[in-house]
């Protein structure tokens, strides 16, 4: 039985206060607030084994908050077998039903000795209105614990960041100027002398409705008026550069970033409603002295030679430095990363294509795995493929192969090493017709043996990168249509997925392994790929032809029957822990070592990301529950 409940002792509540501000969210609430909350909590005492609160006991009365001991929480039998969820020191529950009015659904039992503060339910909802954060961590319990790991990141890497804004602020609330623009009819003479009277580069061309259809700069006025001798009084609708590469107000700066570096354009429209609203440019995306995305991405495409890009790859890592600086969350930095890798590897094919005589039209250049996802870390080796078109497979493949090889060898001197388990271009299984990659992807579906499961969860997140797109296009949708139709291949699949369990332990806490004397996790194999695994399957299930794990969820959510707010509790768990891996992989202190990117030592992270490492893994455990209910059953 649990000792009665009494309030703590007046010498022991600032004790206790100063307790608490070690964890979250007492960190953020005010030293006032904290203490209210402890005088206001009464103390008990749980010996090991006891119940604390269960499904039998009504609505929860009083919100618990562990202040010793760890306590279990478990649902019925189904999570009898695969374990509870394990609260420690700080940790706060039952916040769902609590604020719910309803009864618990887990049994919650001391593992220990325990000592709690229990706030009543009426205090619980007193504080709440007085304390913004206090309100704020228990709505949004878990997404709030996302939210303070990423702004501890950015406090640890902010002396290290050249950037001063972040990239996640939407275009409309970025401070730039008014657009100035005219109608198609309107004569050039009239774009030059706003130009020159404003001191501005170009000026939008808008319709009737206002809507953005081109732009007129000063190339423009060079190259397509002047140069070919035309009158001033040309419209600028016959000279301008069309179509006008536009974004929502919505939009983030993330956005404006990658359409000016995949466009090579300076300025943007900004539209709401479809009307012109305002245009950033780069200086306003930017206020880097050194870096940014367009001056990297402009340096990789402008660079001559091989050895030019090995200098210039150099700065992606410096790039993802910054971001992380500026708060960017893990979904943007690795496509950002990924978008540059993107860069990188088509100028590289384009430069040796051209040195080597290679017909590009006849063959497309594939990324696979992590690349293929746009989800690649810091620490990534390379996985790519090339289909080329071919009425003589076996005569011309060798050219093909030598052509393949000489990519290969450049972008592991750009810093991209060789794939250990040799999935590349180079090698003679990964550079095929589009016939000879339909057969094979066929046959590892139709058969499904442990070698063909692991090709199809690299294979199958392919993406066209250089030549001729349209060769993958029809892989893609072989690929998305055949694997639906072929349930015991999926079942197969799903096996494969299982293999690897969320580590936990059956008590709920973080199940580590010891690697150099450290408590150690690996993110990937325990932690992300989890995520990766079951998107795949669910979207091949589905026909959803995305190959980004978050598109994948979400694509899928629907034909789940899954609330929103739980497809998101998915996505914000993979990618705080691709945030982990590229904190570690940019030398962070809990990374283990060097030869171990990916495996971090889980007592040098900090109290916020323990917690959310815990909450991300549990999350990884249930999405592999509801993958064996579906596939296993």
């Amino acid at each position: 039985m649990a000792s009665p409940g009494h309030a703590p002792a007046a010498t022991l509540v600032a004790q206790l206060r100063d307790q608490l501000r070690r964890h979250a969210p007492f960190a953020q609430m005010e030293p006032a607030h904290v203490e209210r909350f402890v005088a206001a909590s009464r103390e008990a005492y749980y010996a090991p084994g006891e119940q604390l609160i269960g499904p039998d006991g009504g609505p929860p009365e009083a919100l618990y908050c562990v202040r010793q001991g760890a306590v279990v929480g478990r649902r019925g039998m189904a999570e009898m077998a695969a374990g509870g969820f394990q609260y420690e020191a700080g940790d706060l529950f039952p916040v769902g039903a609590l604020l719910g009015r309803r009864a618990v659904t887990a049994t919650y039992t001391a593992v220990d000795d325990v000592f709690c503060l229990l706030l009543p339910q009426a205090e619980v909802k007193a504080l709440a209105a007085d304390s913004a954060p206090f309100a704020d961590f228990l709505n949004r319990r878990t997404l709030k614990f996302l939210d303070l790991s990423r702004r501890a990141l950015q406090v640890a890497y902010s002396a290290q960041t050249l950037a001063e804004q972040s990239l996640e602020t939407p275009l409309g609330d970025l401070a730039h100027r008014q657009p100035v623009a005219l109608r198609p009819d309107a004569p050039v003479s009239q774009a030059l002398q706003a130009m020159h009277g404003l001191h501005i580069g170009s000026v939008l061309v808008t319709d009737a409705a206002e809507r953005p259809v081109g732009i007129f700069t000063r190339h423009d006025a060079l190259g397509r008026v002047t140069l070919p001798g035309l009158p001033l009084d040309t419209p600028i609708g016959e000279v301008m550069s069309a179509p006008a590469h536009s974004l929502r107000d919505t939009d983030t700066a993330q956005d404006a970033a990658l359409l000016m570096s995949r466009h090579g354009v300076r300025h943007v429209p900004v539209t709401r409603d479809g009307r012109l609203v305002s245009v950033v440019s780069e200086r306003d995306l930017f206020a880097m002295q050194r870096l940014s995305l367009k001056q990297i991405s402009g340096a990789i495409r402008h660079a001559p030679d091989v050895a030019t890009l090995r200098v210039v790859a150099q700065d992606v890592r410096r790039f993802a430095r910054n971001l992380l600086g500026q708060g960017v969350r893990a979904r943007q930095l690795t496509e950002l990363v990924s978008h540059l890798n993107d860069v990188l590897t088509e100028h590289l094919v384009g430069l040796l294509a051209a040195e080597d005589g290679i017909d590009l039209g006849r063959a497309c250049w594939l990324a696979l795995g992590s690349e293929g996802r746009s989800e690649q870390t810091i620490a990534t080796d390379q996985d790519n493929a090339l289909v080329f078109e071919s009425d003589a497979p076996e005569r011309e493949r060798p050219r093909w192969l030598a052509f393949a090889r000489r990519v290969n060898e450049a972008l592991d001197a750009c810093g991209y090493p060789l794939c250990r388990g040799n999935v590349m271009a180079s090698n003679p299984d990964c550079c095929l017709t589009p016939a000879e990659w339909s057969e094979r992807f066929r046959r590892w579906m139709a058969h499904g043996a442990p070698e063909d499961l692991l090709n199809a969860s690299i294979y199958f997140d392919f993406r066209p990168l250089v030549g001729r797109h349209e060769l993958a296009l029809a892989l893609r949708e072989q690929v998305t249509h055949e694997a639906r139709a072929l349930p015991r291949f999926l079942k197969q699949l799903a096996d494969n997925a299982l293999t690897h369990r969320a580590p936990l332990t059956w008590l709920g806490a973080l199940d580590t392994r010891e690697r150099d004397g450290r408590p150690s996790l690996d993110l990937k194999l325990q932690g992300t790929a989890i995520f990766v695994d079951a998107a795949r399957v669910y979207a091949l299930a589905h026909g959803v032809p995305a190959t980004g794990t978050r598109a994948r969820l979400q694509g899928c959510a629907t034909a789940l029957g899954v609330e929103a707010h739980e497809v998101e509790g998915w996505c914000g768990a993979f990618e705080f822990l691709q945030l982990l891996r590229l904190q570690a992989q940019l030398g962070d202190a809990s990374r283990v070592s060097e030869a171990a990117p990916n495996v971090i030592d889980v007592e040098a992270l900090n109290d916020i990301d323990r917690r959310v490492l815990k909450e991300a893994v549990r999350l990884a455990r249930r999405l592999q529950q509801r993958l064996e209910l579906d596939y296993r059953r």
